[in-house]
């Protein structure tokens, strides 16, 4: 498509010693101009200090090779639960994690943090969207120049926003409007029941819903289950349900120009896939044996 800007990337990892530079030269060696990060492991809250990750050396790696920052993500832990209204304990760690992560997320010059809402825990839906919205009220009161763009979900259990109408509420109710906004998961809507075989019908639905100028990042996943099922397992790009077709007409609608796009793809025999599947989107051309080699 003429002047389209195609801005694809993947999760990359972050350890020691490397920490973020080495994130960058892992999403450069896949062919990238956008990645994503968590500032330490997403199941857990330990985190090395952001004084010793090696952030400048990274930032100045990827201005030398034309990542634009504004198109690297970074992504809250899973551990991050502010629906839930059944243990004030748990919600107060949450929150408390949040604000860290905010805080951590400004420290790498990292614009939007993607956020999984939640889940309800079976308590009252309504209730607990509230409380994922006094939640985002008050870790956002802040000066850092960081959005949080709320994960569209697959309705795993009693996960909360796995429909348009409920990230939409949530969004209306948050106070600080400059600093909210949606990262859109092909995989989870797929699995939440939106029908991408018609994404621009998908697209209007949201737009009409939520609004497009909310969208900050997209997620870009294929699914290992039909439509509706609500189980949220990735798959490796054209190698599921949604389709290779499918998922390149997503990435290159012309609605969609300038967001970045992220694989959360799986590993393929414990090895990472991105710079296979970063060139079947760049040549629109699907290989059933692209990790024949793996």
């Amino acid at each position: 498509m003429e002047n389209y800007n195609l801005i694809i990337g993947s999760h990359v990892s972050m350890s020691s010693p490397n920490y973020y530079l080495g994130s960058v030269k892992e999403a450069l060696s896949y062919g990238s101009n956008a990645f994503m990060i968590y500032t330490g492991a997403p199941q857990n809250i330990k985190r090395t200090p952001t004084e010793k990750c090696k952030i400048n050396e990274g930032i100045k790696l990827a201005e030398e090779n034309n990542i634009n920052l504004n198109n690297i993500i970074c992504h809250a832990p899973y551990l991050i639960n502010l629906g839930n209204i059944k243990n004030p304990n748990t919600y107060k760690l949450s929150l408390d994690l949040l604000k860290s992560e905010i805080q951590r997320t400004s420290d790498f010059h990292i614009k939007i943090l993607v956020l999984h809402p939640g889940a309800s825990l079976n308590e009252d839906r309504k209730k607990s969207l509230d409380q994922l919205i006094n939640g985002l009220n008050e870790a956002l009161n802040n000066d850092y120049d960081v959005k949080i763009a709320i994960e569209t979900m697959a309705g795993k259990g009693s996960e909360l926003c796995n429909n348009f109408e409920e990230v939409a509420y949530v969004l209306k109710n948050v106070k600080f409007q400059n600093k909210i906004g949606v990262c859109l998961d092909t995989c989870h809507i797929n699995d939440a029941g939106y029908n991408l075989n018609n994404f621009d019908k998908v697209l209007d639905d949201f737009d009409k819903i939520v609004g497009l100028n909310k969208l900050l990042v997209l997620h870009i996943n294929d699914s290992k289950n039909p439509i509706g099922s609500r189980k949220d397992r990735h798959e490796n790009i054209g190698f599921g349900t949604i389709g290779f077709n499918n998922l390149i007409n997503v990435i290159y609608n012309k609605r969609l120009n300038n967001l970045p796009k992220i694989l959360e793809t799986p590993y393929v025999n414990g090895k990472p896939p991105y710079k296979i599947e970063i060139k079947m989107i760049k040549d629109k051309k699907f290989d059933k044996n692209c990790f024949s080699d793996f």
